[in-house]
């Protein structure tokens, strides 16, 4: 027998860690699921709701986001950034000391000049200079505010998205929808919390990582969903499983499930609970909320939508349907923004296919009372050199300065602040690393940025990362 447990010696704290370890983890790991909101107590005899609504730290500016995600890198230059010196130095070479420890992603930094391709104007009260080919946005500058100054470290297209969405270059991470249900659960008790839409010529290049969960339980990680009649594939019963079949057997399974959580207070137990039960109240919500021709006639022109289709227009109107329906965040991609080539042809067919939607999002928010509650922002991972690629009509990919929008839940309409240099190569004037962007729409929903964080691989991970919360106070309301 082991002299430390011996009877007739008191208990050893070697013996007790040794013996009693996997004990003690189960116990500690129930607590923390308890302190999450992922398992009730064994006296409750159910799994907790880990969607169910959690208290901000502050009072929020907005109980909602919509990420309108343009996936590609829009060009800055063409779009926001009226840079007229640029065209006077087109097809000459730039400055030596402005290409100084600058990596391109594609093109010889030594290219030349290609100067703006589109006329600039100003709009609204506030002067906003807005693109041509941007006219519907051109119309809502007053309710929207531009920062000129975005700034992020990766200049290829799947890091930038991930760094764009995460915070981080590395896969792994969860993603700014994933954090913002886990601070704040969802209002929405008959639909996923976090919702993800995508259109353009495909999905965007960082995949599913953009709206994973990382190492957040998996239940907080963004649902992609369709357009037409089944968002969701497999949702509807097959022939032959009636309701009462199927409630049946989803009782067992819980039943089941429920025993194993309470045994071994795995996480992931709870999601696969709340899972099944979201997907059998979705069978009727879904489908409902999808369908489009519930919408007048006034309101589908005004976006530009057209039920049963899939396209940007249709999902930014989804996304008003959504968050009227208490759904936390929103996430439309539309990648289709990398002109390597075919510069104007290509923003000419993007911003037809955005612009109106985008605008008309804004201006349904407002008339309907929702836009002081939702968040919405704009933009893609990075923007265009100032230098030609492709003949002379296409740009590479640029991290060092671009541009972005945001409008509604505490943010300042008719606003434009930061600035690049003559060229729009570098900022120079309040610049906006993506973690401070972060760090502003996680202040704007109610969570502080430095408190917001999960214990995982020894150390407590945030968003904004180990960088201290900035929030760009210039754009608030």
């Amino acid at each position: 027998m082991n002299h430390l447990n011996h009877p007739a010696h008191p208990i050893a704290r070697r013996w007790f860690l040794e013996q009693c370890g996997v004990g003690l983890g189960a116990i500690a790991v129930n607590q923390l699921l308890q302190e999450s909101g992922y398992a009730a107590g064994s006296k409750a005899g159910a799994v907790q709701d880990p969607l169910a609504p959690h208290q901000p730290h502050h009072p929020p500016k907005a109980k909602n986001i919509i990420f309108l995600f343009m996936g590609g890198g829009p060009s800055h230059l063409e779009l926001f950034d009226n840079k007229p010196v640029l065209g006077k130095f087109d097809g000459q070479l730039p400055p030596e000391d402005l290409l100084k420890g600058y990596r391109a992603a594609f093109i010889n930094p030594n290219s030349k000049f290609l100067g703006p391709k589109f006329k600039f104007a100003r709009h609204g009260e506030c002067g906003a200079e807005v693109s041509e080919i941007l006219p519907h946005l051109a119309k809502v500058v007053d309710d929207i505010a531009i920062v000129k100054s975005m700034k992020t470290d990766a200049f290829n297209h799947a890091p930038a998205q991930i760094q764009a969405l995460t915070g981080s270059q590395l896969f792994g991470k969860p993603s700014l929808g994933a954090w913002t249900i886990y601070g704040l659960g969802s209002e929405s008790k008959n639909l996923p919390g976090f919702v993800v839409f995508s259109s353009g010529n495909k999905g965007p290049s960082g995949g599913s990582s953009c709206w994973g969960s990382g190492f957040l339980p998996s239940t907080h990680q963004g649902v992609m969903f369709r357009g037409g009649q089944e968002p969701v594939l497999y949702l509807q019963n097959p022939p032959g499983v009636s309701a009462q079949l199927q409630r049946d057997s989803l009782d067992t399974l819980k039943a089941l499930n429920q025993k194993h959580l309470d045994q071994v207070g795995d996480p992931e137990i709870a999601t696969r609970i709340n899972s099944f039960e979201m997907a059998y109240r979705m069978q009727s919500s879904a489908p409902d909320v999808m369908d489009l021709s519930q919408e007048t006639r006034q309101t589908l022109d005004l976006y530009g939508a057209e039920p049963g289709k899939t396209s940007f227009a249709n999902n930014c109107l989804l996304a008003r349907r959504l968050v009227e329906r208490g759904v936390r965040c929103v996430q439309l991609f539309h990648e289709s923004w990398d002109q390597h080539g075919g510069l104007v042809s290509g923003l000419k067919s993007n911003c037809k296919a955005t612009d109106q939607a985008s605008a008309a999002l804004i201006k349904d928010l407002k008339q309907r009372g929702l836009l002081q509650d939702t968040l919405v922002v704009w933009g893609g991972e990075f923007g265009r050199t100032p230098m030609v690629q492709g003949g002379n009509d296409g740009r590479d990919h640029h991290p060092n300065a671009f541009t972005m929008w945001l409008a509604g839940g505490g943010i300042k309409g008719g606003t434009t602040i930061g600035g690049s240099d003559d060229f729009g190569f570098n900022v120079i004037e309040d610049e906006v690393p993506v973690y401070d962007l972060h760090a502003t729409i996680l202040h704007l929903l109610g969570l502080n940025p430095d408190r917001l964080s999960f214990r995982f691989q020894g150390l407590d991970q945030k968003l904004i990362g180990v960088n201290p919360a900035k929030i760009v106070t210039k754009i608030l309301a």
